[in-house]
This record gives C-alpha cells, structure tokens and sequence, in this order.
C-alpha cells in the first residue's frame, strides 16, 4: 500500500489512526533515513494508543516503554547506534512475544533474526521538506489485518 503524506499534519494523522489500529502483539518496523519521521510517527502512534507521555527517541538509550490508558503498553526501539545487537535482541524477542505490547522498531537491520515475519514494515521516503511517501507491507495475517484496518 501507498499513502502519501502531504504535510506534517496528515503525518500526525496517519499516525494517530494506525496507534488507533494496533493491538498487543503487533509489531512495526519502521524504515528511512535520517529525519525521514520515523520517532514522529511513532509519537501520534502512541497518541493513538492514548498514551500520554512525552515519547522520545530511544537512539541513546536503544529502547523506552509506555503505557496505554488501556492494557496495551508500547516497546519503541531505535538500534541506530549499534553494530551488534547482543542482549537486545533477547529483550527485543521477548517484547515481540508479548501479547499486550505493541513493539516498533528502527534500524532494525542488525535485530531481522529477532522479529517476527508477521510484522506491518512502513518505509518513509521524503518528497520534499515537509512531505513523505509511505510505504507500507504486511508479512503475515497479523500485520495484513492491521493493514486492511488502516485501509479503511
């Protein structure tokens, strides 16, 4: 599936939607360069979660934790400093076997061995300053109903 992002706002929007979408024991992957939106997605995902904590980049310290206002709770990791993964990816597999938690994960090249095949992957490519094209596919039945949710 395509989607393109026009502005900043419809990121946020597009984004609030899919946190709206998730449910416990999805995982996300996100892909792009640096500055491409991956944190910010993942930040009006968690809105959509009802989380209202100030979510950051893990870059410096790899993973952080939310809860929901409901039963879910967010694991969001960031392995872009990393050349090897070690114990994390431990952490990583039990997060993504975890029915109440909702994992998104950047620069996951080093953590591939770690996450499932079900999983949605959303590249993100700017067009231009303020807008991006989405990318998104799904890799199993869990990730395509998520798919077809955010679809509609």
């Amino acid at each position: 599936m395509q989607v393109a992002i026009p502005t900043q706002e419809a990121m946020h929007q597009f984004g609030v939607l899919l946190g709206q979408a998730v449910h416990g024991g999805d995982v996300v992957e996100l892909v792009g360069d640096v500055g491409a939106g991956k944190t910010t997605l993942t930040k009006s995902l968690a809105k959509g979660m009802g989380i209202t904590d100030d979510v950051q980049s893990p870059t410096f310290t790899l993973s952080r934790i939310y809860e929901s206002g409901d039963t879910r709770r967010l694991a969001h990791y960031d392995f872009y400093r990393l050349q090897d993964a070690g114990i994390l990816s431990a952490e990583l597999r039990e997060s993504v076997e975890d029915p109440s938690v909702v994992t998104v994960v950047e620069w996951a090249d080093i953590v591939q061995g770690a996450l499932p095949r079900d999983r949605l992957t959303v590249t993100i490519r700017p067009t231009s300053e303020e807008s991006r094209q989405l990318q998104i596919e799904s890799g199993g039945p869990l990730s395509q109903r998520l798919l077809e949710e955010i679809e509609r």
